[in-house]
């Protein structure tokens, strides 16, 4: 059996997971508030309210507390001559094994909030669609986006 892959995300990105949660949070919240509108203006049963606010803070609290150390935890990833290995998840164990003959494109994406922890995120193209390798230090996704590439290259030219 293959060993799982040895490398891991940036811990920044448990912070940087803690605060989109907590943004996230903020729009989910809108849910209950909305039906305590409807409570008071069109007479809802209060009932209601109490339940979806009690979702909301379940989700809010697991998300932010929980979730992102247990992803940091559980992902991985390995990049060889030959292919890119991704391995995550708690329950269901996901691994991805992309062939390096099959990569068309590499990309890092950065938004706001990646910015702001110095953290990128890796995403690979092939026909059969995209894999992301998340949350990277923007030296290292840097340097990873332009290794895949390259190597990308050299299988595809000795194909």
């Amino acid at each position: 059996m293959r060993q799982n892959p040895k490398q891991r995300i940036d811990p920044k990105a448990v912070k940087y997971w803690r605060w989109s949660a907590i943004i996230k949070s903020i729009f989910l919240f809108l849910f209950p508030g909305v039906c305590y509108a409807g409570v008071h203006l069109w007479n809802w049963p209060a009932w209601i309210t109490a339940i979806l606010l009690i979702i909301s803070l379940t989700i809010a609290i697991f998300s932010i507390f929980f979730v992102p150390d247990i992803t940091w935890k559980t992902w991985r990833y390995d990049v060889s001559d030959r292919e890119i290995d991704l391995f995550r998840g708690v329950f269901v164990k996901t691994r991805t094994l992309i062939p390096m003959v099959r990569v068309q494109h590499v990309d890092t994406e950065q938004g706001p909030l990646l910015k702001h922890f110095g953290l990128s995120t890796v995403t690979i193209s092939t026909a059969a669609g995209t894999h992301k390798i998340p949350a990277l230090d923007d030296v290292t996704a840097a340097m990873l986006r332009d290794r895949i590439s390259e190597l990308a290259r050299v299988v595809d030219e000795d194909v």
